[in-house]
């Protein structure tokens, strides 16, 4: 089950239309099921998240943020894995992203 299809079932099992949520966070008419990846924007996840009272991390898969699954990746936040996959998804080399956050530390002053 993809994240769409999560926000769809949560929906359904609080009662709220997908033209309610669509409408209360300012989206158009229909952008839920226009989604053809199944994957929502970093910014618009953790709007639905926060609108439907779960975690981003549960949109995603659908676990909640409590239950561990052994996975050594558990711990991170839902947005970054967001992040990640876009990068994946957009066919970005590890070693720009790992370049991008050098240059980041660099202009903040870090080590």
């Amino acid at each position: 089950m993809d994240s769409v299809e999560r926000v769809r079932q949560i929906c359904k099992s609080k009662k709220i239309p997908i033209s309610k949520l669509e409408k209360d966070l300012g989206y158009s008419n229909g952008y839920i099921s226009q989604l053809r990846k199944g994957v929502f924007p970093s910014d618009r996840l953790i709007s639905i998240a926060k609108y439907l009272g779960v975690s981003t991390n549960y949109l995603m898969t659908g676990k909640d943020d409590s239950q561990g699954d052994g996975n050594p990746y558990s711990e991170l936040k839902g947005i970054y894995l967001s992040y990640a996959k876009e990068a994946q998804e957009s066919g970005i080399d590890p070693d720009d992203i790992r370049l991008a956050l050098e240059t980041i530390r660099k202009l903040r002053g870090d080590k």
